[in-house]
């Protein structure tokens, strides 16, 4: 056998948005891409702002000796000193260089926490629906993914989390503005799962970690603000990214915050930069930590998004469709009008349309649109949504 058995199970298992983007890819070949309508991936179709355009031109520029030599894991002492002197201002806490790391994206970030404070059997909580990578990043370090369901309208089941925390919990990871809802967790929300935490690891006799990945937290909506984690609670993470603020997935540049009371800080700290080099990243593209500090400030025109948004809501609910309007991110997540979502997405594909089931998001009986396409791909799609759901209500 060329692969292990555990590999081999996870190729047959693999994600449904990958599949349906390379379904995608195929129906655009045969129908011409006009004719196709894909929403099966979050890639920010906004522009990146001027400001990083013109920040990386100066930085290709920059010829001086060692700029492109090794650096220290953690990342740039200069890039990691503004990036903290920003934290500081947005989040309202003391926070300093050394509290943050550059990785390569949130994605290394998460795997750079987890890798760092899971032991064999440690148990991760999720809110469901999750972001379909958590299962593999969790399963990469030898932990236990642990999912809890959220309330109807997507927010937070405090009851639900307190249940499911056991001797074996380690970390409870959370996702805000949520993909593939939108949901922003609230203050409120976000307290009350801090004074939870924080009782619970009381009783426990150790701490309770938690992580927020937060690469949209800055996309948001209708005055919506997402809560500071470092300011509701002491140990406390949060992985990040420049991914979708700045449209740049493609350049792996990302962060770890890490709350500068959190227990055990220094040996926390020092973990996660001997991860970040065990674990193949080493460092955070050298490149874009020397952009960084010209375009902290910078963001894409999240206006566009919104009216993407409000353009796809408006269109659906005219179809008869059932959702929660989004608070942030690029996603929207509707109820399937049959139980069985994987038929119903399957049914959208006969009309070009590429959606992903929400069953692969850990909620079946949903399905979620990435409105981060051309306004023409929503627009044109509107005649085949409504056409399967009248199919399906007749």
């Amino acid at each position: 056998m060329a692969v292990s058995k555990k590999i081999e199970g996870m190729i047959t298992q693999s994600s449904w948005i990958r599949k349906m983007f390379e379904d995608g890819i195929r129906l655009k070949q045969q129908f011409g891409a006009e004719n196709v309508f894909d929403f099966s991936l979050g890639n920010p179709n906004v522009p990146p702002p001027r400001e990083l355009l013109k920040a990386l031109i100066a930085v290709a520029k920059d010829e001086r000796p060692g700029v492109h030599a090794y650096m220290p894991n953690a990342g740039f002492p200069e890039t990691r000193a503004v990036l903290a002197s920003k934290l500081g201002r947005d989040h309202g806490v003391k926070i300093a260089a050394e509290h943050v790391i550059m990785t390569c994206g949130a994605a290394g970030a998460l795997n750079v926490i987890l890798k760092t404070l899971l032991d064999p059997g440690d148990e991760v909580i999720v809110p469901a629906p999750y972001f379909v990578e958590y299962r593999a990043y969790v399963d990469n370090h030898n932990g236990v993914l642990k999912l809890v369901k959220t309330k109807e309208d997507f927010s937070l089941d405090l009851w639900a989390i307190a249940e499911a925390i056991t001797e074996k919990t380690k970390v409870i990871l959370i996702n805000s503005p949520n993909n593939p809802t939108g949901r922003v967790y609230d203050e409120t929300s976000i307290r009350a799962l801090a004074s939870l935490l924080e009782d619970k690891g009381k009783k426990l006799g150790r701490a309770l970690y938690l992580i927020s990945d937060e690469p949209y937290d800055k996309i948001v909506y209708d005055g919506v603000e997402v809560p500071s984690l470092l300011k509701a609670y002491r140990h406390s993470l949060i992985a990040s990214s420049y991914s979708k603020t700045l449209s740049i997935p493609g350049e792996r540049l990302g962060y770890i915050a890490v709350n500068p009371e959190t227990e055990g800080l220094e040996i926390l700290l020092g973990g996660l930069i001997m991860c970040n080099r065990m674990l193949g990243f080493v460092n955070a593209p050298a490149f874009m930590q020397r952009v960084l500090p010209k375009v902290l400030d910078a963001a894409v025109n999240i206006g566009e998004y919104q009216r993407k948004r409000d353009l796809l809501c408006n269109g659906l609910a005219a179809c008869g469709y059932e959702f929660t309007k989004p608070e942030g991110a690029f996603y929207l997540f509707p109820k399937s009008p049959v139980a069985d979502d994987v038929e119903f997405v399957r049914a959208l594909q006969k009309r070009n349309i590429l959606t992903v089931p929400g069953s692969g998001f850990g909620s079946p009986g949903y399905f979620r649109i990435a409105y981060c396409v051309d306004d023409a791909t929503i627009v044109n799609s509107m005649k085949g949504f409504g056409e399967v759901i009248r199919a399906f209500r007749k």
